[in-house]
């Protein structure tokens, strides 16, 4: 487990830079090839997480699941990773708003009763971006500027065309409630950025691991409240090879391998080099969702897709584009 986990936070050789005698910091123009395909890897697990999620909330009940998956994320990977230098308010702050909030709502929403269907929860839960910018404004006086309103604007068209297919049933696996639970669980998502901004620079892998602690216990005992211990038990009971794989495939590939190498990345290379690959997510959510669930793309789903996409590129891409035409000035 040590060897893994060093070999995560090396991969020294992935790096052409130092073998090429230039200097780390000597940003490159784009991704070198090698690196561009990581980062290709870590969306891909992402993207399609959401395919192996509706595996295991097909035997499994939500709540049980996300506890499960937050324990293992913790263990035994606590013991051989470090506490990273922030405070406990810090990591219990973020272990409940993701643990709990996002990945518990989110859970509830494509498992249990099916409100949501996980290609399109992978499109929904994006709206973080611009939640996130909303608490930084709240919170931190940020202004918004013209583009970033007409981003929102973009996007939230694309969830209302959602929500009209969603109130009018159109779609069997796509419901308001559905709509509701994946949206706030993209606030929590947002709530947890906002934790994880105030912490300033830390290992993120060391703080996703030791905030899994404080994920776990409002997650069993949400079980245990709402779901109750007898079906916990039987879940277990009936759970076989697939179910644990797609446990594990939660916490080893999404969380620890997934963290570890996106922010090895990050720590190498400009945020906006590595950050416009994570727009592919829900291209791989919705398309791994079509492919392994035969979950139906309609044209108003490619529609809203589209509109909630341009959004985030516009975002995204406006101020470099902004930027570039200034230098070129």
């Amino acid at each position: 487990m040590t060897r893994a986990i060093r070999a995560a936070r090396a991969w020294s050789w992935l790096e052409p830079s130092r073998q090429q005698g230039l200097p780390l910091n000597a940003a490159p123009a784009g991704l070198p090839l090698r690196h561009a395909l990581l980062a290709l890897a870590v969306v891909a697990v992402w993207g399609s997480n959401f395919v192996v999620m509706k595996v295991a909330l097909g035997t499994l009940p939500p709540l049980l699941f996300g506890a499960l998956r937050f324990a293992f994320a913790l263990l035994p990977a606590v013991f051989f990773i470090r506490r990273p230098a922030v405070g406990w308010g810090s990591l219990a702050a973020y272990g409940v708003l993701i643990g709990a909030g996002q990945f518990g709502l989110l859970y509830v929403a494509i498992g249990g009763r099916g409100w949501i269907a996980p290609g399109l929860a992978s499109l929904v839960v994006q709206m973080q971006v611009f939640f996130t910018v909303g608490l930084a404004m709240m919170l931190n006086g940020e202004r918004v500027r013209p583009f970033q309103w007409l981003a929102l604007l973009l996007a939230t068209a694309g969830i209302g065309v959602i929500a009209a297919h969603s109130a009018a049933h159109t779609d069997a696996h796509t419901t308001p409630m559905g709509l509701v639970l994946v949206l706030t669980a993209a606030l929590c998502w947002a709530g947890g950025n906002q934790v994880a901004r105030q912490a300033g620079k830390v290992d993120m892998l060391g703080y996703v691991v030791w905030s899994s602690a404080f994920a776990v216990p409002p997650l069993l005992a949400l079980s245990l409240w709402f779901e109750g211990p007898a079906l916990m038990a039987q879940s277990l009971a009936r759970a076989d090879a697939t179910v644990w794989a797609a446990v594990l495939w939660q916490s080893v590939a999404n969380t620890l391998f997934g963290y570890a190498v996106w922010g090895w990345l990050l720590a190498r290379h400009p945020a906006a080099l590595v950050a416009p690959m994570a727009l592919l997510v829900p291209v791989f959510g919705m398309g791994s969702a079509a492919m392994w669930l035969a979950e139906p793309l309609p044209m108003w789903k490619l529609g809203a897709a589209a509109l909630v996409m341009s959004g985030l590129l516009l975002n995204l891409w406006w101020p470099r584009w902004r930027a570039g035409r200034a230098r070129a000035a």
